[in-house]
């Protein structure tokens, strides 16, 4: 039996996860915006559910929290970073406002959560922090800028995160999913405002996918692969195997999106080297 501490809990691909491991006698902290809305699991599952209100843009709040599960539950295995939403529109439509709440959310909040654990996993000699990222921390596309932003600073603190924590047999998972079927987009989506200059170019025709799910008219089988279910079984697995890579794509989307745009990235620095060289200072001594 392990004990899981799970932010955002009621959403994602948490909730999925928080159900297959009550099912099978873990216990589980976990966090949400709206405690009631675990009332369910509550009373099936009892004291092996831990529920708490949490909002990851108060950084006080997820010190304090972090602090009351570890000492209510004595022992905590495994964190997984899960709350977090979209921000849609071009870089130029999404307000100020709009972009300091998805880092809050998105980069500070799962930062801080993974910095409150890491004292703790130290002193018991090991722990893994399972961080939801996306396959946007890879890469862009016009109308979700600033959402692939918040991503990119994930996975850039993360991997670092990874190599600080190894000496300390702290594992980080970097999840890297395409789209899933959850609801994410028509549930937990932000808009920018519309600039007419954006009404013909990619980033509207972007926005307006995304939004045409947040209003049904189209559903998420018309345009999203990803099975939550089996996404949340790869994740459980790969932490009880103890053999997670640091980071995990999902989703035929995922892989195909990431791989296009790693090859595209090194096709464009392979062209670079020779100029990348010749920058060099003169005493260098090159050994390749």
């Amino acid at each position: 039996m392990k004990t899981w501490f799970i932010t955002g809990a009621n959403g994602g691909l948490a909730y999925p996860m928080l159900k297959m491991l009550l099912e099978r006698g873990d216990r589980v902290a976990a966090t949400v915006r709206k405690p009631q809305a675990l009332d369910e699991l509550r009373e099936r599952y009892g004291s092996r559910l831990w529920r708490t209100e949490l909002d990851l843009t108060d950084s006080r709040a997820i010190k304090r929290v972090v602090g009351r599960a570890i000492e209510e539950l004595g022992d905590i295995d495994v964190a997984v970073n899960n709350a977090g939403y979209g921000l849609f529109g071009a870089v130029e439509e999404v307000s100020d406002e709009q972009i300091d709440h998805v880092f809050q959310t998105n980069f500070f909040g799962s930062l801080r959560v993974a910095r409150a654990f890491m004292p703790y996993f130290r002193g018991r000699g090991k722990g893994h922090i399972v961080q939801i990222s996306s396959e946007v921390g890879h890469l862009s596309n016009p109308g979700q800028g600033l959402y692939s932003a918040s991503k990119w600073a994930v996975e850039g603190a993360f991997e670092t995160l990874a190599k600080e924590g190894a000496p300390f047999n702290i594992t980080i998972t970097l999840v890297e999913p395409g789209g899933i079927r959850t609801g994410f987009f028509a549930n937990h989506g932000v808009f920018g405002a519309e600039l007419d200059a954006y009404n013909d170019q990619p980033a509207r025709n972007f926005k307006r996918v995304y939004q045409n799910l947040h209003t049904k008219e189209i559903t998420e089988q018309d345009v999203i692969p990803g099975d939550p279910q089996k996404m949340a079984e790869v994740i459980i697995r790969c932490v009880d195997d103890g053999n997670c890579p640091l980071r995990l794509a999902l989703g035929s989307d995922a892989y195909e999106d990431i791989k296009s745009a790693l090859t595209a990235r090194m096709a464009e620095l392979e062209a670079q080297k020779a100029l990348a060289y010749a920058t060099d200072a003169d005493d260098v001594v090159h050994s390749r």
